[in-house]
C-alpha cells in the first residue's frame, strides 16, 4: 500500500521514493519547505470554513486504518460533510481534505496554498480518486486555491479568500494512467538496489527534492550548475554530456562575457577589477548616504485591512546614515508583530531618512516596489514616499557590471555572496553568527512572533531581527568604502 505523497513523490522519481524509504536520513527539508507546510495546514483549517460543521477524522501516524474505519463509521452515521476523510483502495491510501455530499453524490475538495490551478493538482487528486473509487458515488472532485485578488476588509470574507474549481474530468482521464505507474512503484519501492537515476530537471520539478544534496554529493564546487544565468534545461544537458567543470565549460561551450569571467577567475584565481566601472558608479553617489533594507513578510491569510494574500508587508527596516565627513550613525524600525505595520513604518521611514542625498539599497527594485505600495496604501503620504524613489542607488549596479568580480562569487551577485568574498576574516560581518541568517528565516520568525506566549523569548526574537537587518545594511556601508578606495587607486 502506498500513501498519496509516496505516489507523488514516485512520479517524480523513483529514486527519491527509493532513498526515502531504504534512507531516510539522508533527507533534508528546507526551511522554507517546513514554512509552507506550517502555512497550509492552517490554509486548510481555514477552508473547512466553507463546508462547515464537519466531522474531523484524527489523523493517527502509525494507525491510518483506525482512520479508514473512523471514516466508514461516520458514512454509516450520516455525516454529511467529513474532514480528512481516509480511504485505501486500489494500493493506495488517501486522506480528503474535505468530503461532502449532497443530493447528487459526495463531492471531493482537495485545498491548496497556492493563488493558481497546477497541473500537479491532477495527479494529487487522481491518487485520492484511485483510493476512494469504488466505495463512494463521487459526483465532482475540485480544488479549492487562494484567491490572491482579494482585499481583506473587516472580517475574513471566506467566500471571496477561496477559488473553487471543478476539475472532475481531467482527475478521471489521470486515474486510467495511474493505476499501472502505482504498481511500478509498489515493485521500485521494495527493490534493494538503489535506482540509478541521473539528476535532473526532476530535481527540482514540479517540487524542490529533500534529497538533493545526497544525489549531488560526487559534485565538487564550482561547477556547471553555478554558471551565471544559464538556463537550467541546458546545464543538465551539458551534465549529461560530461561537461561538469569549469575547464569542460570553457574548453566545450560558448559563454557570454560573464560566464566567461566567472570561469577565468576562478580557474586563475584572480579578483577582476574595473576601475572605470567602479568610479563611474562612485560618481553617482551623493552624500549624505542612505544605506536602506527592507524586511518584509508575506502570508496567504491576510490578517489586516488592505492586505492581499502573499503581498510583501513591510514590517522592518535598518538605515545607515555617512554623512561626507565619514560619520556614521544607525536608525531602525521593528514594527509590533499585533498591529498594522504600514502606517507606522511609512511614517518612521519619512522621519528617519536624509531629505538629501543618495539612498543606497541592494537590488533596489524590491525596495522601491515596496515604497511604491506603501504610497498607494497610504495617500497621505504618496508625495513624500514616491520622491524617495528618484534618489535610489543600487549597489548591485558595479558588481553585475563587472566592475568587480571575485573567483568566490561562484556566479552569484547576492550580498550574502559578494560580502564573504571581499571580507573573507570579518566575523562582525558574518550572517552564518546570527540567530537569523537570511531574509526567509527573518519573515518565518516575525510571522511566528503572535503565537508566542514567553515574553523574554519574544524580545530574544526581535534583538535577533534588529541585529540581521543591522547588518544588512551594515554591509552595504563596508562594500561601498571598499569601492570607494578601489575608486581612488
Amino acid at each position: 500500500m502506498l500513501s498519496k505523497s509516496q505516489i507523488m513523490r514516485g512520479l517524480q522519481c523513483e529514486k527519491s521514493l527509493w532513498l526515502r524509504t531504504h534512507k531516510p536520513e539522508e533527507r533534508q527539508v528546507p526551511e522554507k519547505v517546513e514554512g509552507r507546510f506550517e502555512q497550509g495546514t492552517s490554509i486548510g483549517e481555514l477552508a473547512q470554513l466553507l463546508f462547515p460543521n464537519g466531522t474531523l477524522v484524527e489523523f493517527q501516524h502509525n494507525n491510518l486504518e483506525l482512520m479508514c474505519d473512523q471514516t466508514q463509521d461516520f458514512i454509516e452515521q450520516g455525516c454529511k460533510t467529513i474532514y480528512e476523510a481516509t480511504f485505501k483502495g486500489n494500493g493506495v491510501f488517501a486522506s480528503v481534505d474535505i468530503l461532502y455530499k449532497d443530493t447528487r453524490g459526495w463531492h471531493i475538495y482537495e485545498v491548496k496554498g497556492s493563488t493558481q490551478l497546477k497541473g500537479i493538482y491532477v495527479q494529487d487528486s487522481a491518487c485520492q480518486y484511485l483510493a476512494v473509487k469504488g466505495q463512494l458515488d463521487i459526483a465532482t472532485i475540485n480544488i479549492i486555491y487562494v484567491n490572491n485578488k482579494y482585499t481583506r476588509n473587516g472580517d475574513l470574507d471566506i467566500e471571496q479568500l477561496f477559488c473553487i474549481e471543478d476539475i472532475t474530468e481531467s482527475v478521471r482521464e489521470a486515474e486510467l494512467h495511474l493505476i499501472p505507474v502505482v504498481t511500478k512503484l509498489h515493485d521500485s519501492k521494495k527493490q534493494m538496489e538503489e535506482p540509478r537515476i541521473v539528476i535532473g530537471l526532476h530535481c527540482s520539478s514540479p517540487y524542490p527534492c529533500d534529497f538533493s544534496k545526497y544525489c549531488r554529493r560526487h559534485l565538487t564546487k564550482p561547477n556547471i550548475f553555478n554558471l551565471y544565468r544559464f538556463k537550467k534545461e541546458k546545464k543538465y544537458q551539458h551534465y549529461q554530456n560530461g561537461v561538469v567543470t569549469y575547464q569542460q565549460a570553457k574548453e566545450n561551450l560558448r559563454l557570454n562575457k560573464t560566464q566567461q569571467l566567472q570561469v577565468n577567475s576562478y580557474l586563475d584565481n584572480k579578483t577582476h577589477i574595473d576601475l572605470k566601472k567602479i568610479q563611474s558608479f562612485i560618481n553617482k553617489i551623493e552624500f549624505p548616504i542612505s544605506y536602506f533594507d527592507f524586511e518584509t513578510f508575506n502570508e496567504a491569510i491576510p490578517r489586516f485591512d488592505g492586505q492581499r494574500p502573499y503581498q510583501q508587508m513591510p514590517f522592518q527596516y535598518s538605515l545607515h546614515i555617512e554623512e561626507q565627513n565619514g560619520e556614521i550613525s544607525h536608525k531602525e524600525f521593528l514594527a509590533d508583530e499585533n498591529l498594522e505595520p504600514r502606517k507606522e513604518l511609512a511614517e518612521a521611514m519619512l522621519a528617519d531618512v536624509p531629505q538629501t542625498g543618495s539612498i543606497m539599497a541592494f537590488n533596489q527594485s524590491f525596495e522601491i516596489s515596496r515604497i511604491k505600495e506603501l504610497a498607494e496604501f497610504l495617500p497621505e503620504y504618496k508625495e513624500a514616499l514616491l520622491a524617495l524613489v528618484p534618489r535610489f542607488v543600487d549597489l548591485i549596479e558595479p558588481f553585475r557590471k563587472l566592475g568587480f568580480y571575485h573567483p568566490d562569487f561562484h556566479g552569484s551577485f547576492s550580498i550574502k555572496a559578494i560580502l564573504p568574498a571581499m571580507f573573507p576574516n570579518a566575523p562582525d560581518l558574518d550572517y552564518k553568527q546570527l540567530e537569523i541568517q537570511n531574509g526567509g528565516m527573518a519573515m518565518d520568525t516575525f510571522a511566528s512572533l503572535p503565537r508566542l506566549k514567553d515574553q523574554e523569548q519574544r524580545e530574544q526574537i526581535r534583538d535577533a531581527l534588529l541585529a540581521y537587518c543591522k547588518l544588512d545594511t551594515w554591509a552595504m556601508v563596508k562594500i561601498t568604502q571598499k569601492l570607494r578606495l578601489l575608486g581612488q587607486v
